[in-house]
C-alpha cells in the first residue's frame, strides 16, 4: 500500500542540538517540532544563529564534531535517525535522503569532474554500474536544470559559474531519486533569474515525484512562492509554524512580525534616511563620470586564432554626491568589471574614467593614492577579503595605518564606534574572521571600508549573505551615512528588491552593455527593456500581499 501522504515522512520532536566550545556547551537547538510531508516544501526561516542549518543537519547527522544531539527523536518513515548507526546512516543518506549544501565552492570535490561526483552517489549505492551511471549521470544533471550536461560532465568545479555549480549540487542530491531533499541556502549568492531556474527545478520533483523538501533559507520572499508550510526559528527555538499564507498574513510572534517587516522582497518600504533631492534644486557636478568605458580580456587561443571576450562594451554612468547608483545584472553582464574601472583597479581598453571632475584613466603614483583614499570597495565574498591572521580591530583600523591617520588610541576608538554602526559588540575587536558568522563578516567589510569617510564606496553585493533583519539595519544604515556625509554609492546586486530600497538611480547590465537606465520609481513602474522586465519578474515574493490586520500594524513595534 502507497503511503499515506497527509502523514509527515520526517517527523521532528523535542530535538535540542548543542555544541562543545572552550567557553562550554552552547545550546544551538532546543525543544523544536517539525514536520515535512511528501510531496510538499517546508521552509525554515531565522536568522544566523537560530538553529535552522544545524537543526536540517541534525536530520543527516551531519554535525560539525563538536556537536551532538542531546534529545528528542527524527524519524523518518520508520526509522528513527538519531538511534541508528553511522553504517545504516550511510545506507540511508543520498539513496533516501539528499542534501544540497550552502556553499557550492566547497561542496564539490575540486580534482574530480562534475560527472564523476554524479554518478558516485549511483555506484556507492548499488543503483548503475560504472559504465551505466557515467551516462546516467549526464541525465540527472539534465534533470536539475545543466545547460550542455553533456559538456559539463566532463569538467571541473572552478570551470562552472556559481549557478551551474548549484545545480550540480542539486544533481547530486537528487541522483538517487531521494524521498526527503533539505537544501540549506541553496541560492542565497545567485542572481534572481538563475535562482528561479534552481527553486523550479526542486519544485517540479516534489510536485511530479513526490519528493519532500526541507528549505532552509533567510529569504521570506522565497519562502513565501515555493512552500505550503513556513517554520520560523529564533534562539534555537520555533516561535511560529504554520501554512504559509497563515503565517505571513496573520503573523503571531513579534519575531516574525519583524521579519516580515525587515524583508525587502516582501515589502515596498525604503529607508527613512535614504535622501531625495528638493524640488528644483540645482545638481552639482557629478562625482563620477565613466565615458564609453571598454574592456576587453585575451581569451586562450583557439585553432591558431587570437580570441577576446569584451566584458564592457561602449558603458556611460554618471554618479552624483550623496546618491545612490544601482548596476543590476546577472552574473557575466559586466557588473563587476565596470566597479573595477571605477575604482582603477583594473586598466581600461578604452574609455574615459573621471572622478570630482579629474581624468584618473591614467593615474599613477599620489594621484592614484588620493584616489584610493577617497574610493573604498566592500567585497562580496568578506571572508576571502579579510586577512584571517588579523584581528577584526586590525582589519578595520588598516586603512587608518595605511594612511597614517591617528594614533593607535584613536584608531581603536574608531574601529569601535564603526562596530556599533554596523550592529557589532565591541567585544569582537579581539576575534579573528573565522571566528565570525558569514553575516558578521560582512559587516566587518562594511566597517573597513568606512573608516577613512571616503566620498565613494563601490558595493559589490554588500548584503547578498545577510538574515534579512541585519540586512535592512545594514541599508538602514548605508542610507544614514550617506544622509550625513554625501558619500556616494555604486552599488552591485544582483537582488531588486534591495535596490529598490536603496538606490536612486538604476543601471541595467547585460552581455556587457548597459540596456536600460533611470530612476528606481521610472524603472520599477515602467521597465521599457524586455530584460528590465525579465529580471523583475523573478523577484521572490514580489506577488505576495503584505500582511494585513491587527498583527501586521505592531510589525515594527
Amino acid at each position: 500500500m502507497d503511503e499515506d501522504v497527509t502523514e509527515a515522512l520526517l517527523e521532528i520532536r523535542g530535538l535540542s542540538v548543542s555544541y562543545d566550545t572552550r567557553g562550554g556547551p552552547v545550546h544551538a537547538v532546543r525543544g523544536v517540532d517539525l514536520d515535512v510531508r511528501r510531496g510538499e516544501v517546508t521552509a525554515v526561516v531565522g536568522e544566523s544563529g537560530s538553529g535552522k542549518s544545524t537543526t536540517a543537519h541534525a536530520v543527516t547527522r551531519l554535525l560539525a564534531a563538536n556537536g551532538r544531539i542531546d534529545a528528542g527523536s527524527i524519524r523518518f518513515g520508520r526509522h528513527d535517525l538519531t538511534a541508528l548507526t553511522e553504517a545504516e546512516l550511510r545506507v540511508l543518506r543520498g539513496a533516501q535522503i539528499g542534501l544540497v549544501p550552502q556553499d557550492p565552492s566547497v561542496s564539490l570535490n575540486p580534482v574530480k569532474r562534475i560527472g564523476e561526483q554524479v554518478a558516485e552517489v549511483l555506484r556507492i549505492h548499488g543503483l548503475a554500474s560504472r559504465r551505466a551511471a557515467a551516462s546516467e549521470a549526464v541525465a540527472v544533471l539534465e534533470q536539475a536544470g545543466m545547460p550542455d550536461p553533456a559538456v559539463r560532465a566532463r569538467q571541473y568545479p572552478h570551470e562552472l559559474s556559481g549557478g551551474m555549480r548549484q545545480r550540480a549540487l542539486i544533481a547530486i542530491a537528487i541522483a538517487a531519486k531521494p524521498r526527503l531533499i533539505i537544501a540549506d541556502e541553496p541560492t542565497s549568492a545567485l542572481d534572481v533569474t538563475v535562482q528561479r531556474l534552481i527553486l523550479d527545478q526542486l519544485q517540479r520533483l516534489t510536485t511530479e515525484y513526490g519528493t519532500a523538501l526541507l528549505l532552509v533559507t533567510h529569504d521570506l520572499g522565497v519562502a513565501a512562492d515555493r512552500a505550503q508550510h513556513i517554520v520560523v526559528m529564533s534562539q534555537g527555538q520555533v516561535v511560529e509554524a504554520g501554512p504559509t499564507r497563515e503565517v505571513l498574513h496573520t503573523p503571531q510572534h513579534v519575531y516574525t512580525r519583524r521579519l516580515l517587516a525587515s524583508a525587502p522582497s516582501l515589502g515596498t518600504g525604503r529607508p527613512a534616511t535614504l535622501r531625495t533631492p528638493a524640488a528644483g534644486a540645482v545638481q552639482a557636478p557629478p562625482l563620477v563620470e565613466v565615458r564609453n568605458a571598454v574592456k576587453e580580456f585575451r581569451l586562450p587561443r583557439a585553432a591558431g586564432e587570437t580570441r577576446t571576450l569584451r566584458a564592457v562594451d561602449e558603458v556611460g554612468l554618471t554618479l552624483h554626491r550623496g546618491r545612490t547608483l544601482a548596476l543590476v545584472g546577472e552574473s557575466g553582464s559586466g557588473k563587476s568589471t565596470t566597479a573595477r574601472l571605477v575604482l582603477r583597479l583594473t586598466e581600461p581598453t578604452a574609455g574615459q574614467i573621471l572622478f570630482d571632475g579629474h581624468d584618473v584613466t591614467d593615474a599613477r603614483g599620489s594621484r592614484a593614492r588620493d584616489l584610493r583614499r577617497r574610493a573604498q570597495l566592500v567585497y562580496q565574498n568578506p571572508y576571502a577579503s579579510l586577512d584571517p591572521r588579523f584581528s577584526i580591530g586590525e582589519v578595520i583600523t588598516e586603512p587608518l595605518r595605511a594612511f597614517r591617520v591617528g594614533d593607535r588610541r584613536s584608531r581603536l576608538d574608531r574601529a569601535r564606534e564603526l562596530l556599533d554602526r554596523v550592529a557589532l559588540p565591541a567585544s569582537v575587536l579581539g576575534r579573528r574572521p573565522a571566528e565570525l558568522s558569514g553575516g558578521q563578516r560582512q559587516r566587518v567589510a562594511i566597517a573597513r571600508a568606512l573608516a577613512l569617510s571616503p566620498d565613494l564606496v563601490v558595493c559589490d553585493e554588500p548584503v547578498s549573505a545577510l538574515d534579512v533583519s541585519v540586512q535592512a539595519q545594514v541599508l538602514d544604515l548605508l542610507a544614514e551615512l550617506q544622509a550625513g556625509s554625501e558619500v556616494a554609492y555604486l552599488f552591485i546586486s544582483h537582488d531588486l528588491a534591495v535596490v529598490r530600497q536603496i538606490a536612486h538611480e538604476v543601471a541595467v547590465m547585460r552581455a556587457g552593455r548597459i540596456v536600460e537606465t533611470g530612476t528606481v520609481e521610472q524603472l520599477f513602474a515602467h521597465p521599457a527593456h524586455p530584460y528590465t522586465r525579465e529580471l523583475l519578474a523573478a523577484i521572490p515574493g514580489r506577488s505576495t500581499p503584505s500582511p494585513v490586520g491587527p498583527a501586521a500594524e505592531s510589525a515594527t513595534t
